[in-house]
Parts: structure tokens; C-alpha cells; sequence
């Protein structure tokens, strides 16, 4: 048996019911084969991959908090601290009813490479709570965020942890635990990202994770002998990834025809209002189907099923596991020629197989959507040098790091006899850096 599959194998066993987790480790492990086979003696020594897979450490803890209505309730609580061998770890907080150990590790696992590609140093972190912020009063949210970051605070800081927001937490929510930290620890510290802009918030970092998918997805399609401008693109989620996503593809000449939520699509064969978007999605903070009232030729279908779409590109940027092998067929059967993940892993193994069987240029999350947490990374520097960049100073580096992030992944991916498989590439570049820390330290 490979040293790959006996660590895979491992990981199944003593990770019993985590099948998110599962999945992110046979994703990277398998498409390493190329630099393990080549070092195996060396890592075998080291137990570098049995290292890898195993977080630092794992932090539950109990969250009470009370209602408007004086009701007690309990939720569940985590930090998951995967890998610092590179950099403090760095990683958002979800606040979303699915959450579980197995996705926060899939998530930190996956983040310790997606941080490691944007060339900054940061390890991988992951955190949240089973609570939903939705239909809660901003007095709720508060005490939740509150109670949470009562215990949290204890093992966090801008050298040891530095959390940021995810599905579920934006910048109410980051802004609570920021002040909570801020009390409890006396300290006035780039603790959080994704901070309010008085507070030593980043410009751009509200459109980041959006704008970075598609300056890698331009660079995708220009490294292809294809371009954005001109093509119809559907667009998963309709949150803030998904909105600047579309911003950012309508720019460069791009028609977005499509975006939806958990509850159905909206199809707006003339292209969507982003402004229409905003209004229901930023202000009124409401559901997606209520476009299709405001805006005539459009319509709303509910349930699944927005990649029977004809487009040219499409961006998935809800959620985990959100394309499946039916919705890939779909695409290649009505000629979409690229995918470009704008969510961590919301691509079935399956569904990326088919994809790249049939030739549609892919490229994974660990890489499309690390804009988010590469301008949370100079957020870090802006506040260590209590500096304020202006918004097209933080664009512009968000752009080269884009740019740089797809030239390391095309680059590792034709190193190692794998040219074109973007998913390798990326998970390569990224272990590279990694896996050459990790040796250097020692057996910590």
C-alpha cells in the first residue's frame, strides 16, 4: 500500500463519521502523489503526511446566552487551530445550524493551504458555533457573540490566532467579538479581520473573496487562450462572495445571468441587477426570490437546479458539496468551458472528476477564493503598522497576489508532469511551502 493511502486510510479510522473531513484530506492527499512519490523516504521519516492531517489542537466549549424573551439557550462552540508552521493561525468563524467538527476540520485543513499559496504568513485556522444568526435581533446576535468570545479570547491573539468572519458572520457579528475581545483583554489588537474600517477594518476586504475569484479566473482563461469579457456566467450563493464576484465579472465584460440562494434561483436572461441584489440581500436582508417581483423578464424557480443555466463560466460560491456529479454533466452537456470555485470545496470529487475528464478548466477553492484571507492578511499589516491603505492600493495587491497564486499552481502543476490539472498544482504549491516548514522545525 502508498504511504498516501495508509495515511488516508488512518485518517478514515481514526476520524470515524467526519466525512467533510474525509473528503478534503483524499482530495490533497491523492493529487500529491507526484511530490510524495518523489520525497516518500523523507516524509515517511518525518510522518510529515500523518502530521499534516492531525490538527494542533481542537477547542469546544459551551455557549449560553439569553433571548429577548429571557429563554436561556446552549449552543456548541469550536476552534479548530490546524497548522502554524508557516504563520499564526488565520481563519474565519461560521455561525451557521450544520456546523460540526468535520466541517470546521475540512475547513482549517483546507485553509492551511489556501493561506499558504497567497505568499503570506499565515497558518490555518478554522472556528464557529451551531447557532443561526438569521431571524435573530441585533441585541441576540450580541450576546451570543459576547458569550462566545468569553471562552474563545483565551486562546487567541494577533501572534496566535487571528479569527475573521465566514458564512454567518459578518461585520455586526465580527464586530461584537472584536469589542468583547478588546474588554475581556484590555488589549486594543489586530486580533480580528474583517473589522469595521473606523476600527482598523481593510478597504476592499468586503469585496475581496469575490474580486480575487474572478482577477484567477481571468488568468485562468488568458493562460487558455480564452478571455471573460463576452460570456455568460451563472453564479452560485447571493451573499458577499457571490455579489462581488459578479461585480467584478460584469466589469470585465462578462453577462451574469443567474444567482440563488438555499431556497431557489433567479434566472435574468438580460443580466442581473446588482443593485436590486444589494438592496434585498445587504440592506433588507431578505430572500432571493423577491428579484424576480422587482425586476420584469426574470423569474424564480425553486429548488435546485441553477446549472441547467447555459453559460460559458460558472461560479459556485455557496456552500460545501453544493455541485454534484448531475449539475457537472449538466454543464458540460450545454458547453460551460470553466469552473472556478468562489466556496471552500463546493465541489463534489465526483462532479471535479467529470469536469476535468471533459476538459472544463477548474480551478479549486484553496486557490479562487483566497482573496478573502489574503486581504485579511494585510489587514494584519495595516494594523501592526497602524496604516490605512486606500481602497485601489488594497485591489491592486489583491490582484498581483491573485495573479502570483495562479502562477504558482500552473507552475507547480507542469513541474511535476501534471500540466493543466489545476487542482494538483494548487494543492502542490501549497503543501510545498508547508511540508519544507514542518521538516525545518522538527518533530513538534
Amino acid at each position: 500500500m502508498s504511504y498516501i493511502n495508509e495515511v488516508l486510510d488512518k485518517v478514515v479510522t481514526t476520524n470515524p463519521n467526519e466525512p467533510e473531513f474525509h473528503q478534503a484530506v483524499k482530495e490533497v492527499l491523492e493529487s500529491l502523489e507526484p511530490i510524495v512519490s518523489e520525497h516518500e523516504d523523507l516524509y515517511r521519516k518525518n510522518a510529515l503526511l500523518e502530521r499534516m492531517v492531525e490538527p494542533d489542537r481542537i477547542i469546544s466549549f459551551r455557549v449560553p446566552w439569553v433571548d429577548d424573551n429571557g429563554i436561556v439557550h446552549i449552543n456548541r462552540g469550536y476552534r479548530v487551530q490546524f497548522n502554524n508552521s508557516i504563520g499564526a493561525y488565520k481563519g474565519g468563524i461560521r455561525f451557521h445550524k450544520s456546523v460540526n467538527r468535520s466541517i470546521l476540520k475540512f475547513l482549517g485543513f483546507e485553509q492551511t493551504f489556501k493561506n499558504s499559496l497567497t505568499g503570506l504568513p499565515m497558518g490555518g485556522g478554522k472556528g464557529g458555533a451551531n447557532f443561526d444568526p438569521k431571524g435573530k435581533s441585533d441585541r441576540e446576535v450580541m450576546a451570543f457573540c459576547q458569550s462566545f468570545i468569553n471562552e474563545l479570547y483565551k486562546y487567541i491573539g494577533k501572534d496566535i490566532d487571528v479569527p475573521a468572519g465566514d458564512i454567518g458572520v459578518g461585520g455586526r457579528e465580527v464586530g461584537y467579538m472584536f469589542g468583547q475581545y478588546k474588554r475581556l483583554s484590555t488589549s486594543f489588537e489586530g486580533v480580528f479581520t474583517g473589522k469595521g474600517i473606523p476600527f482598523g477594518g481593510s478597504l476592499a476586504r468586503t469585496e475581496a473573496t469575490g474580486y480575487g475569484l474572478v482577477y484567477i479566473l481571468a488568468e485562468m482563461c488568458k493562460a487558455n487562450n480564452k478571455e471573460v469579457a463576452g460570456k455568460t456566467v451563472v453564479i452560485t450563493g447571493s451573499g458577499n462572495v457571490a455579489i462581488y464576484a459578479a461585480q467584478k465579472a460584469m466589469e470585465l465584460g462578462a453577462k451574469v445571468v443567474a444567482l440563488n440562494d438555499s431556497n431557489g434561483y433567479i434566472h435574468d436572461p438580460k443580466g442581473i441587477n446588482l443593485d436590486v441584489v444589494k438592496d434585498i440581500k445587504e440592506v433588507k436582508r431578505g430572500r432571493i426570490k423577491e428579484y424576480a417581483d422587482r425586476v420584469a423578464g426574470s423569474s424564480y424557480h425553486e429548488g435546485k437546479g441553477i446549472w441547467n443555466i447555459k453559460c460559458d463560466i460558472y461560479l459556485p460560491c455557496a456552500t460545501q458539496n453544493e455541485l454534484e456529479l448531475e449539475g457537472a454533466k449538466a454543464l458540460v452537456e450545454n458547453g460551460c468551458f470553466a469552473v472556478a470555485e468562489g466556496a471552500n470545496m463546493p465541489t463534489t470529487l465526483e462532479a471535479t472528476h467529470y469536469l476535468q475528464q471533459h476538459k472544463v478548466l477548474f480551478i479549486p477553492g484553496k486557490a479562487s477564493n483566497a482573496g478573502g484571507v489574503a486581504v485579511s492578511g494585510l489587514e494584519q499589516s495595516q494594523n501592526a503598522m497602524r496604516l490605512s491603505w486606500t481602497f485601489e492600493d488594497v485591489d491592486s495587491r489583491l490582484k498581483l497576489i491573485m495573479k502570483d497564486i495562479f502562477k504558482k499552481l500552473d507552475d507547480a502543476a507542469k513541474k511535476y508532469g501534471v500540466s493543466g490539472d489545476y487542482v494538483a498544482g494548487a494543492n502542490i504549491a501549497g503543501f510545498e511551502k508547508v511540508a519544507q516548514a514542518m521538516i525545518s522545525q522538527g518533530i513538534v
